[in-house]
């Protein structure tokens, strides 16, 4: 019998979703996760707006950390959008989902124009 709980891998279906830790090394994956950080390029370089996005904000016993005390590197995620010099929403702080093709980029795992949605944002006082 087929399975029609919507919980296979058939083809059309969404990814299921997961950390950043748990990101394949390559392949379409779907995460979530919170801005650390988004770096603006200069007007004069080519334009591209990228964030680093990790599962869980500040210090705690959820980070990776190796016995030498150092954070693993595929805690993190780089998110790169090409040709943008900013992202409507994007900013330190925000949870999101994303979802798209993981590549390695000098040694982190990277997703290129992905797409997104906001989950919740910080509010400001």
């Amino acid at each position: 019998m087929a399975d029609t709980s919507g919980r296979g891998g058939t083809a059309g279906q969404r990814p299921r979703t997961q950390g950043v830790r748990d990101l394949p090394a390559r392949g379409r994956a779907v995460c979530t996760g919170f801005i650390e950080s988004v770096t603006h390029q200069p007007p004069s370089d080519q334009p591209f707006f990228s964030a680093v996005v990790v599962d869980a904000l500040g210090p705690g016993p959820h980070h990776a950390i190796n016995a030498g005390g150092i954070r693993k590197p595929y805690d993190r995620l780089r998110v790169i959008w090409l040709g943008r010099t900013r992202v409507p929403g994007i900013e330190a702080g925000v949870q999101l989902r994303l979802n798209g093709m993981v590549t390695q980029l000098d040694g982190l795992p990277a997703m290129f124009n992905p797409r997104y949605e906001i989950l919740s944002r910080q509010e400001h006082l």
